[in-house]
């Protein structure tokens, strides 16, 4: 609902942008505790965070190339300064940062599933944060509504993103951040109960897709058409990866459910003898 924080003389201080910088502060703060905890190398975790925040920022703007015909059609657009303000697509970005963690963990000789274990939870901390910001800045809005819950925005929020103001709409920001906050504790507890290497990314991955799948059906802001099946489906670009993801990380979730299970049943049966 406060779209500029301050001024420094006439530079606006964006509330996203302090936002966004907070959400990344704060995942790479519990990625490095929890990773240290786990026996990985401090400095190669500051190391590793440090590329996948590079890496989600050029995701995030990448998508936008396929979900928004403006930039296709005027490809100049890429170097405006509205492009560089606009905050991507959290998909793209979540994308991007696999990409690179995969190769950088290959060639640092990072165990991949226990890596990705000690990020899940500073992800989720960074969507609750990254939200926050949306909500400031008036992006990302939901649908009309008479709920008692309804937000209005302002005039400048409506200047900034083009946010309605005429009536009250659905804070999915804030449902999207309130829900992340519940599924942060409950990642940071499964972190110390788990398993098996794995249980927590996939937790995450499979949780965060049925949250937004079930918020997009809230939301009403422009979110573009992927190569037209927007159009065909109904569905937006989120839902539609959305789906990919959880389908994915639920069939894996369950193998490796299943083999940790045999592992754990085939020592119980011969066990070591001394």
């Amino acid at each position: 609902m406060y779209p500029i924080l301050f001024r420094i003389w006439n530079f606006p201080v964006n509330t996203y942008g302090v936002f966004l910088a907070l959400a990344f502060l704060g995942a790479i703060f519990v990625t490095v505790k929890l990773g240290v905890r786990d026996g990985l190398p401090r400095e190669r975790l500051y190391d590793l965070c440090l590329w996948l925040l590079l890496s989600s920022l050029v995701g995030s703007k990448l998508l936008m190339l396929f979900t928004e015909p403006e930039y296709r059609q005027n490809p100049r657009l890429l170097f405006s300064l509205d492009f560089l303000r606009s905050g991507g697509v959290f998909y793209g970005g979540l994308i991007g940062a696999i990409i690179a963690g995969y190769v950088l963990m290959r060639r640092w000789k990072l165990p991949w599933w226990k890596t990705a274990d000690a990020c899940a939870p500073g992800i989720a901390l960074g969507n609750v944060l990254g939200r926050q910001g949306c909500f400031s800045a008036g992006c990302c809005w939901g649908k009309p509504t008479n709920l008692p819950w309804g937000v209005r925005f302002t005039a400048l929020g409506h200047e900034v993103t083009g946010v309605p103001i005429d009536t009250k709409l659905h804070p999915t920001q804030l449902y999207e951040s309130f829900a992340m906050l519940i599924v942060f504790f409950f990642l940071l507890w499964l972190h110390k109960k788990k398993k098996f290497s794995g249980q927590v990314i996939l937790a995450y991955a499979l949780i965060y897709a049925t949250v937004r799948f079930l918020i997009e059906f809230v939301r009403d802001d422009p979110r573009g058409d992927l190569f037209g099946l927007t159009s065909l489906t109904g569905l937006s670009t989120s839902q539609m990866i959305g789906i990919v993801v959880g389908i994915a990380a639920l069939i894996t979730l369950i193998i490796r459910w299943r083999r940790a299970n045999a592992l754990t049943g085939a020592a119980a049966a011969n066990p070591v003898r001394v």
